[in-house]
């Protein structure tokens, strides 16, 4: 896809945002369905059912995924789709390249045993390493629009809201 191709595509997209702005408000959806005597839970992505359950390091038997290693890897999913998006916009050339997330976790916070450890992530890396002719000033715009406009990265960089409920039937 090129850059023309890109903004045929978006063009009546964008045009009934402006016009319509309540229509650019979407609401994403994810379900899961917990594991009847196992400690996981089935969640369904829209293109095939994932068994997320305990990382290794909370005792774990690493066969399904950890919700972690899901998290880096949305990130790694939007921040490249992103990156190419401008890329295209821009006609900056970019012929191929890797994304990576690193994030750092002490998980004595997660097992409680250690209240002064933090739940999550202290630290999450996003590394691009691309295949490209760029001009150094490119690569900086690509960078930053790939910052401003990576929704998983700006949810992570400022966080909503999040509200828990728990039901019981």
């Amino acid at each position: 896809m090129n850059a023309d191709e890109l903004r045929a595509m978006q063009a009546p997209i964008k045009e009934r945002y402006k016009q319509t702005p309540e229509a650019a408000v979407i609401t994403l959806k994810a379900q899961g369905r917990l594991g009847d005597d196992v400690l996981t839970c089935k969640v369904e992505t829209g293109k095939a059912l994932v068994e997320a359950g305990l990382h290794p390091a909370t005792g774990g038997n690493g066969l399904e995924a950890c919700s972690g290693d899901m998290l880096l890897e949305a990130l790694v999913a939007c921040a490249g789709v992103t990156l190419r998006a401008v890329a295209t916009a821009l006609a900056i050339p970019v012929r191929g390249g890797t994304v990576r997330a690193e994030g750092d976790l002490d998980f004595r916070g997660t097992l409680g045993v250690a209240k002064d450890a933090p739940v999550g992530f202290r630290d999450i890396r996003l590394v691009f390493d691309l295949d490209t002719d760029a001009t150094p000033e490119q690569i900086a715009t690509l960078h930053k629009l790939t910052e401003r406009f990576c929704v998983v990265y700006q949810t992570l960089r400022q966080p909503p809201p999040v509200k828990v409920a728990v039901n019981a039937q």
